[in-house]
């Protein structure tokens, strides 16, 4: 008989491709292949309804929860009130709740997985089952990153966010079996800031389906001819996205541009914000809005590029640039936990003048594109969804009594090209 194991996640793991769902769809088909999966989680995006169905075809018993995202905000300051992270009434919904209470009453359920800190409200009485959680990333320190970048009163309440999650964050880490992070950074990170679980957190990485993502096929080519263009790709109502094309935009590109008139910075992606969308006002700069598929916008790029200053855990972004064999420029935060050679696989520049100088560099040189074959190679071989998810499987099992069981599957960091 099939085991029964209660999956949450904080938005629909619908469609496969997107961005922000990638990770969290592809533990959802995993874990479909070995239990019967009931899965509860939320749909903040109209257009994501259609998904629902296909959604329904991997698992048991399911629930899908409206979020009115201008509702849900108004709801988190009641966080205010009762000393909570604002994160947590943000997504309380009591039909979920409900949902929850009564499928574990009714259900052999005997193991859970939680993706994201926000939805392990859900089962933080559940002391009798065994709970995973993917936190992906350290949520509470992106908050403390934003509070750095705003004026107060944001500045304020950023930083009360970041210091109230983190301590939702080690309560639940305490409470858990084992908690996962999206890098080997990632992790260690947290286990300085929840010593008390460290020896029950650890990580694995995001895959590339490199078949879809895959260089080797013909894509209709979406630029004007006679354009060089710089792109980047991601969700444009995501602070940290926003925050990197309106800097790239201001401080990184005119210069580019003034040296190579030719040159265009595409920003790809859904629902981009007004200041995002204000950009393309600026001399070379498009903005596209929602694509049906970034791969050609990815394949006719001269550069990828992701210059971003406010950034946790593994970069989809890069990889996903990597995967389609093109030259990528990445800041140090969005290079982190990616195993790549850099300046053989993968290039970092530190600030805006490093940005100009190697852009305007590779645009001049004809052999622009020679560092897409290595950066695939580099997919091929350590970003497999497979091998990674295999070590969530024996996480539901049984903790391990040493995450080095582990270690000999890892690949080395992201170093300097040796001479």
């Amino acid at each position: 008989m099939t085991e029964e194991l209660l999956y949450l996640a904080h938005r629909i793991p619908y469609p496969p491709n997107k961005g922000d769902k990638i990770r969290s769809f592809h533990l959802l088909r995993h874990l479909s292949q070995r239990y019967r999966v009931h899965l509860g989680t939320f749909v903040d995006d109209e257009a994501d309804w259609q998904h629902v169905d296909a959604a329904k075809a991997l698992c048991g018993e399911s629930h899908f929860a409206r979020l009115n995202p201008a509702t849900a905000r108004l709801r988190s300051l009641s966080g205010l009130l009762t000393g909570q992270a604002l994160t947590l009434p943000y997504y309380h919904n009591a039909g979920l709740q409900h949902w929850v209470n009564d499928l574990l009453a009714s259900h052999p359920v005997r193991r859970i997985l939680v993706f994201s800190s926000a939805m392990a409200q859900y089962v933080r009485q559940a002391d009798d089952l065994r709970r995973v959680i993917d936190f992906v990333d350290i949520d509470s320190d992106k908050w403390r990153q934003y509070a750095e970048s705003k004026r107060w009163p944001l500045s304020w309440l950023y930083r009360r966010e970041g210091k109230l999650l983190l301590r939702y964050e080690r309560e639940v880490a305490g409470k858990f079996d084992a908690s996962l992070f999206v890098s080997r950074e990632e992790a260690e990170l947290f286990k300085q800031f929840a010593p008390e679980s460290a020896h029950k957190t650890s990580y694995f990485s995001n895959g590339v389906d490199s078949g879809y993502f895959s260089p080797g096929r013909e894509y209709p080519d979406p630029y004007p001819e006679g354009e060089q263009v710089l792109v980047f790709t991601g969700a444009m109502d995501y602070w940290p996205n926003v925050d990197a094309v309106r800097w790239f935009a201001a401080e990184i590109f005119p210069a580019v541009h003034a040296a190579h008139p030719q040159t265009r910075f595409y920003i790809v992606g859904s629902r981009p914000a007004s200041v995002v969308r204000e950009l393309a006002r600026l001399p070379g700069v498009t903005v596209t809005g929602a694509v049906e598929d970034i791969r050609p916008y990815l394949a006719h790029a001269r550069l990828a590029v992701a210059p971003l200053r406010i950034a946790r855990g593994l970069q989809n972004k890069v990889l996903e640039a990597m995967s389609m064999a093109k030259t990528v420029l990445a800041s140090p935060q969005a290079a982190e936990g990616i195993q790549a050679v850099q300046g053989n696989e993968l290039h970092v520049a530190a600030n805006a003048e490093e940005f100009e100088q190697k852009i305007v560099t590779l645009l001049a040189e004809k052999t622009c594109g020679q560092m897409g074959s290595a950066a695939r190679a580099r997919i091929l071989a350590d970003y497999d969804w497979d091998s990674s998810l295999a070590q969530v499987d024996a996480l539901l099992e049984e903790i391990p009594e040493s995450w080095a069981l582990h270690e000999s599957n890892r690949t080395r960091p992201l170093r300097e090209k040796q001479a």
